[in-house]
């Protein structure tokens, strides 16, 4: 799994993650099960989980890539630079 998102990018999606799990869990009451709360909480998941990788499937399927280091075939772990 090849890096596809930039630093920024990876720290935007950081910072809305924690947010998103921050409103879930004192605004929306995720833990008596609200629906739109879970739902948040995932989002905020999904986005943490991404940026801690580096790597966006949906940026994928749409072809879009904020890394500016090209596809290694080997598949490097060198760190994408903005």
């Amino acid at each position: 799994m090849n890096k596809n998102e930039g630093n920024l990018d990876r720290i935007v999606r950081t910072i809305l993650g924690i947010a998103a799990l921050a409103v879930a869990f004192t605004t929306l009451d995720v833990m008596s099960g609200a629906i739109f709360g879970v739902i948040v909480a995932a989002i905020g998941a999904i986005l943490l989980i991404s940026a801690a990788i580096g790597f966006c499937p949906m940026y994928k399927v749409i072809g879009l890539e904020t890394c500016p280091l090209k596809s290694c075939p080997m598949n490097c772990s060198a760190e994408c630079d903005d």
